[in-house]
């Protein structure tokens, strides 16, 4: 199949340029100026059309806090503790969530699903893709991150803490039973000694050995601080989930430029650490030189409105390019799964949306979306 004519969104000629894509079965399999189709290869005519890869959101609770279910259907957080990191989103994901296919046929084709903000380490993040009928079937990357938490949320939880002294202490002392996991796991394996797994403890081996970040959600500036503090402190891959004050402390970010997740930003100021929340803070934080993404954090909003925050942000200050990248090639980066996502570009999935004006017009509508090489039904 050829989608020809087309203004193909690329990186690196730096924003939309008319080319055609050829798709092989899953994959895209060229990106050209001018492609001849072969005997009998489908050929769909894209010409005043804008073309981009799947979007992509870096932080999501699709498939796990399900729309319109309330209770029922909410399982970002299980209150059993204040450290779960033998909890996974994996086995709690839905595949029929009712935000799916809405989702989809928005242009949005994956996500990396977390678990909520009440404990101070929630559990394990999974990457996948907004298609299937099975989790397993959906899954990019099933250790895409360990979700941990500062700030108000974990504080009022009611986890045996009531300070900020209390929330910190709490990650180092589940970085530190880690790093004694690992000797005691390493003496036995010496010995042939007989040693007992901790499922919990084998997630957080994925983090102090940076096989996996941590995404640790935070708003105020200096929950920000602390959590580059301990990031510092244990030599920890991290990415910063919200950065609500990132604009307070720019240059700081900029001289510890850990990736950053902005949003969501269409809510009210519903709590005190979220009262400097702007739409300029993802524009500021992208100039400092951070690799930013944007995130609905569904479902606080939806996630098929993606590309309506992402416009915000360019209307607030953020480069149109960068507030692209920022839904697509860095989103996938950030989770690990930019060798299968987030371009237009020979061998990758071929995850494509075609749009009838430019995806950030206010009155944009999506045309077609290939997920994985087959159209979806409008």
């Amino acid at each position: 199949m050829i989608i020809k004519n087309g203004s193909v969104l690329l990186f690196d000629q730096g924003g939309f340029v008319t080319r055609d894509i050829r798709v092989e079965g899953e994959k895209i399999a060229l990106v050209a100026q001018e492609i001849q189709p072969l005997p009998g290869e489908e050929v769909v005519d894209a010409a005043g059309c804008f073309v981009t890869p799947g979007l992509i959101d870096a932080h999501s609770h699709i498939c796990i806090s399900e729309e319109g279910m309330g209770a029922l259907g909410d399982d970002c957080n299980d209150y059993s503790g204040p450290l779960t990191p033998e909890l996974e989103v994996l086995d709690g994901i839905y595949p029929f969530d009712r935000a799916v296919a809405d989702s989809v046929r928005a242009g949005v084709t994956a996500a990396c699903v977390c678990p909520g903000s009440d404990a101070v380490v929630g559990g394990v993040c999974t990457a996948i893709q907004l298609k299937g009928k099975v989790a397993d079937e959906m899954v990019l990357r099933r250790y895409t991150a360990m979700k941990c938490s500062l700030g108000e949320n974990p504080k009022c939880a009611k986890n045996g803490f009531t300070s900020r002294m209390g929330t910190a202490y709490h990650l180092r002392k589940c970085l530190e039973e880690a790093m004694d996991y690992r000797h005691s796991k390493e003496e036995a394996m010496e010995s042939g000694a007989y040693f007992k797994r901790d499922l919990g403890m084998e997630n957080m081996l994925r983090v102090i050995n940076r096989e996996m970040p941590i995404h640790v959600h935070v708003h105020r500036s200096d929950d920000i601080c602390t959590a580059i503090r301990i990031a510092k402190e244990y030599d920890l891959d991290m990415v910063l989930v919200h950065c609500t004050d990132g604009i307070a402390i720019a240059d700081y970010l900029a001289e510890n430029p850990y990736p950053v997740i902005v949003g969501p930003g269409m809510t009210p100021r519903s709590k005190q650490e979220t009262w400097n929340k702007t739409y300029a803070t993802a524009g500021v934080l992208s100039k400092a030189g951070l690799k930013v993404c944007l995130t609905a954090d569904h479902d606080v909003t939806p996630l098929y409105f993606l590309t309506v925050y992402a416009g915000l942000a360019v209307r607030y200050g953020m480069d149109e390019l960068e507030a692209l990248k920022a839904i697509t090639l860095n989103p996938a980066q950030v989770m690990g799964i930019d060798g299968r996502k987030g371009q237009l570009k020979e061998g990758l999935d071929a995850d494509i949306v075609i749009w009838n004006k430019h995806p950030f017009a206010h009155d944009v509508a999506v045309e077609r979306v290939l997920l994985n090489g087959a159209w979806v039904e409008n």
